[in-house]
């Protein structure tokens, strides 16, 4: 098995460790997700350093120079895509940029801004990870033949989870902060779908589609927010 040098060092890719090697920015605001990816990277060899917002991910790049971006579609502070076409037309420009997203939907707005690559979250297969950013990079990069394929699904710290639903509590708790909604429907869509906590995802769509059609939605924040406090409640969130 290879040793910790392996998590540490630059060197060539190995068929256990694939990404050995490769730097890793991750701009995502949900802990639970870029827990997923961090625990990805760490069997796969892979450094990694995380971004929550659009404002923190030009800070780490004005001096932090990944080989691999992956950017969330949705953060609090404006459009993953805004970064990607950014980076998208830099130069020298990063080696590897994809976009994230629980939606599938924006996958052709991610390939349009210029990412090489789209991954629909939940983030947990291993395998889909490792291939995916593999697919990307040139020969000299890749690792020998054959790899190990590792079909691992990787489950984030349940307290990841814990630290993103108090987030969004605070949120809906605060009146002065309801101009969020569209923010807080598209966040807990993706920790629901990530936990797979189906009835999370319910509630969430019942708040959406009232936001869509105009109506007050008080009841459904109210029911969210009875949810989410049963949830932070309990021992474990989900």
């Amino acid at each position: 098995m290879d040793g910790l040098s392996d998590l540490i060092q630059t060197r060539a890719p190995t068929a256990r460790r694939p990404l050995l090697g490769l730097t890793v920015l991750i701009v995502e605001d949900s802990r639970f997700a870029s827990e997923a990816v961090r625990l990805m990277c760490l069997r796969s060899g892979a450094r990694i350093r995380r971004a929550d917002s659009l404002e923190n991910a030009r800070r780490h790049l004005a001096v932090y120079r990944p080989k691999v971006l992956l950017v969330d579609v949705g953060l609090p502070d404006g459009s993953g895509l805004a970064l990607i076409e950014m980076i998208a037309k830099g130069n020298p420009r990063i080696e590897v940029i994809i976009g994230i997203s629980g939606d599938a939907a924006v996958e052709a707005d991610v390939l349009a801004a210029g990412a090489d690559a789209f991954l629909e979250k939940p983030l947990g297969s291993l395998a889909q990870f490792q291939s995916v950013i593999l697919d990307q990079l040139p020969a000299d990069r890749q690792p020998p033949l054959p790899r190990l394929l590792q079909e691992d699904v990787l489950v984030p710290d349940p307290i990841a989870l814990h630290d993103d639903l108090v987030q969004i509590s605070t949120i809906l708790n605060d009146p002065t902060k309801r101009e969020r909604l569209a923010y807080v429907t598209q966040f807990l869509g993706g920790l629901a779908s990530s936990a797979k906590d189906h009835k999370l995802g319910h509630a969430v769509s019942a708040l959406e589609q009232c936001r869509m059609d105009g109506r007050n939605p008080a009841k459904e924040i109210a029911a969210l927010i009875a949810m989410i406090d049963a949830r932070l409640a309990a021992r474990s969130p989900i």
